[in-house]
């Protein structure tokens, strides 16, 4: 059993498709940098990541984290013996990859953001970082985990500098750093790990 996983993907599911019915709600929970500066509600730094734009947004993102953030929970739990291991690593996740966007941002009235993909990447390296050759769907096309990730990191930069399609991919790169480093403060052997795995391609789907 993953507890904290089902509850993280519970609580997103929730609050996503209540602020879908109240724009009230939407707005106090969205990044939005103003607030932030003016009114001290540094807790947008986080809520942000809860709702989402739409039901496809919410989807892709809970079923990532449905596959592999349970995985990581357990190692998680395995190697700290704390189940407060893994909500530290999300909420963290969900901090460290929209400070970036929001930095740049701050004085910027018309930016906003939400959507936990900044911390689902942080979820999706972290397994990456464990088991690199492992067989993941991407848009139901399979694919070795690491090679998506080489993909995936690319285009993320490629596109960040090019922009104009509304997604945030620095967040997405910052959450993916953010995975990878703090598996490895956690536990410096995994890249010791990580390099065995590399050096021995083993294919099989992740579950």
């Amino acid at each position: 059993m993953t507890p904290v996983n089902l509850l993280l993907i519970a609580i997103t599911a929730v609050l996503s498709w209540m602020a879908f019915n109240n724009r009230k709600l939407a707005d106090r929970l969205i990044l939005w940098p103003p607030a932030v500066d003016r009114h001290r509600q540094y807790d947008r730094l986080i809520t942000y990541g809860f709702i989402h734009a739409d039901w496809s947004h919410l989807i892709f993102n809970m079923i990532t984290l449905f596959f592999f953030g349970g995985q990581i929970e357990k190692v998680m739990l395995a190697l700290t013996g704390s189940w407060l291991t893994y909500p530290a690593f999300y909420l963290g996740a969900l901090l460290v990859s929209i400070l970036p966007s929001y930095l740049k941002n701050q004085r910027n009235p018309n930016y906003l953001s939400l959507g936990a993909s900044g911390a689902v990447s942080a979820v999706l390296f972290a397994f990456i970082l464990l088991s690199p050759w492992t067989i993941i769907l991407v848009f139901f096309i399979p694919a070795p985990a690491i090679i998506y990730a080489v993909f995936y990191v690319g285009y993320s930069i490629w596109m960040d500098k090019r922009g104009g399609d509304r997604i945030n991919h620095s967040a997405h790169l910052a959450g993916a750093a953010f995975g990878v480093i703090f598996m490895l403060a956690m536990q410096p052997a995994i890249f010791s790990h990580f390099l065995a795995q590399l050096s021995n391609p083993t294919f099989g789907f992740g579950r």
